[in-house]
């Protein structure tokens, strides 16, 4: 951000967003949190459209903003009936008095999934999710802190943070597991075959992020959190190598226009590796770890949950690693005067990237498999979810079983990584292809982002703004404005009729006063 013109605007904006999200963890009422929720929020929508004279980048920000305060809305009428149900909005005694209430109370289900209606906004899931992808306009750190490891992980700290609300609402619950495996699915394969290489990670994050929503729809708090953690090492380390690549490039995000740059950048192509093995899921990195817990928690659960996780941590292999190809591998296929110019990154650059990608190698092990009786990071969080604890009833497998499904998932993945290895030649093909007009109805979906905007653009913006139309032009200009213009027309046209009888002559004014005292004789003389 050196040579922005907005660089001190950009700090500003920067450090009010650190202060809100501060406000938003630290506070000890909803109403606190809430504050802080908004002032988020507002920051995102500000560093969004942080390059405001580019008409694409504020459509963006203004989305984000109108999407945040439908979700917003849900978590505000949450804390309302939160505070008519239990008096209170402070949450040690919200948790306290709704321990009291039965398993699946129609309040506390109304309060939970009007809460979750919140997450979904701030956290980017089903169906309020097309946001954080156009979220992409702001500056790659903005990227990679807020849109990647903080703000969106916001709506996930709120159900944590009130577990025991949720667990004693089973049916949100459910919910809660069956919107977040959709969000991780849809977004995984809509980013397979996207080209700007910020969209394919925005979309990573989605997918991720459903990820964490399924650990809390199980039940597994703790899981969940372990993830946020894990994934905001590994996500901010990608997305800032990413923004790496785009300095050096001057700018390029197309990923068709990139290739052999390991022998360019080779300390942004090691860095770049670390962070798509360890999203990748591949052991020891941090990933692994946090995924496998949620998996295994799938497992346990729901074995449809757990097929499809596997299915989309197979696709986020494939993504990651043909992100990673197509960028650092084979030979360049832009500009060669951008070639010609590239230059490394300054150490300004290179150091934050290498302290994530220490924390995305070894970040992992605060979080060890619970059989090996070390797990540092629930032992940690384990007074937070003591109460919710309480009340569930958790399976448990041999460390025997533990250990098989560790390797089956990571040997698919590991199959998946192979397969696009040898397949390097046909990936680029297809990723340079993705214009081609015969190409399959499925691949055309995936293109084309399952047509969500398009969805939402003819069932509610254009008849929405369709309805502004016709309030404008017809009750505003035709009714409201001809109403008032009508009187004001008619009070001059009666001004008119009557401005004759002012007329300054003397003898008219004779004349009229002698026919006015005519009229009352004439009325008195006839009553």
């Amino acid at each position: 951000m050196h040579d922005d013109e907005g660089f001190y605007k950009f700090f500003a904006y920067l450090n009010l967003f650190i202060f809100s999200m501060l406000l938003l963890v630290l506070g000890a009422n909803f109403l606190v949190m809430f504050a802080g929720w908004e002032g988020v929020g507002l920051c995102s929508y500000l560093l969004i459209g942080f390059w405001y004279k580019n008409t694409d980048y504020t459509a963006a920000a203004q989305k984000a903003f109108v999407m945040n305060r439908i979700g917003d809305l849900g978590f505000l009428l949450g804390i309302f009936l939160i505070l008519n149900t239990f008096g209170t909005l402070d949450f040690a005694d919200v948790m306290n008095n709704a321990s009291s209430l039965s398993a699946n109370n129609p309040t506390l289900v109304a309060i939970t999934l009007l809460l979750f209606v919140g997450a979904t906004g701030k956290s980017a899931q089903v169906p309020l999710f097309t946001w954080l992808p156009d979220a992409m306009a702001g500056p790659t750190p903005v990227s990679a802190l807020i849109h990647a490891a903080t703000m969106v992980t916001a709506g996930l700290y709120m159900i944590a943070r009130c577990n025991v609300l949720f667990s004693l609402a089973p049916t949100t619950l459910s919910v809660i597991s069956v919107v977040a495996i959709i969000t991780a699915l849809l977004a995984a394969t809509i980013a397979i075959f996207q080209n700007d290489i910020k969209k394919i990670l925005a979309y990573s994050t989605v997918s991720q992020l459903g990820y964490m929503f399924l650990a809390m729809g199980l039940g597994a708090f703790g899981s969940g959190m372990f993830h946020v953690m894990t994934h905001a090492f590994f996500k901010a380390l990608l997305f800032l190598g990413a923004g790496a690549v785009i300095h050096s490039l001057h700018g390029e995000q197309d990923i068709r226009r990139m290739g052999g740059l390991k022998d360019h950048m080779p300390l942004t192509y090691k860095i770049f590796l670390v962070g798509t093995i360890a999203i990748a899921g591949i052991p020891p990195f941090a990933g692994f770890f946090s995924k496998d817990e949620i998996l295994l928690n799938a497992f346990m659960d729901n074995k449809i949950l757990w097929v499809l996780g596997i299915i989309g941590s197979l696709i986020t292999a494939g993504y990651m690693f043909r992100l990673l190809y197509l960028v650092f591998w084979g030979s360049y296929r832009g500009d060669a005067n951008t070639l010609h110019h590239l230059h490394h990154n300054p150490n300004s650059m290179n150091y934050p990237l290498i302290v994530l990608a220490v924390l995305s190698v070894v970040g992992g092990l605060v979080g060890l498999p619970e059989f090996t009786g070390i797990n540092a990071f629930q032992h940690f969080l384990e007074p937070v979810f003591a109460q919710s604890a309480a009340m569930q009833h958790h399976h448990h497998l041999s460390v025997a079983a533990e250990l098989a499904l560790m390797a089956f998932t990571v040997g698919l993945v590991l199959v998946v990584v192979y397969n696009l290895l040898t397949r390097y030649q046909s990936l680029l093909i297809a990723s340079m292809d993705t214009d081609n007009k015969n190409q399959t109805w499925w691949k055309t979906l995936f293109v084309n982002k399952y047509y969500v905007d398009e969805i939402y653009d003819a069932v509610f913006v254009r008849p929405s703004r369709a309805l502004s139309v016709f309030f404008y032009k017809v009750v505003d200009v035709q009714i409201i404005d001809g109403i008032v213009n009508g009187i004001g027309q008619g009070t001059m046209l009666l001004s008119r009729a009557s401005r004759d009888l002012q007329s300054g002559s003397v003898g008219g004014y004779l004349l009229w006063m002698a026919i006015g005292v005519l009229a009352i004789i004439l009325a008195f003389l006839f009553n």
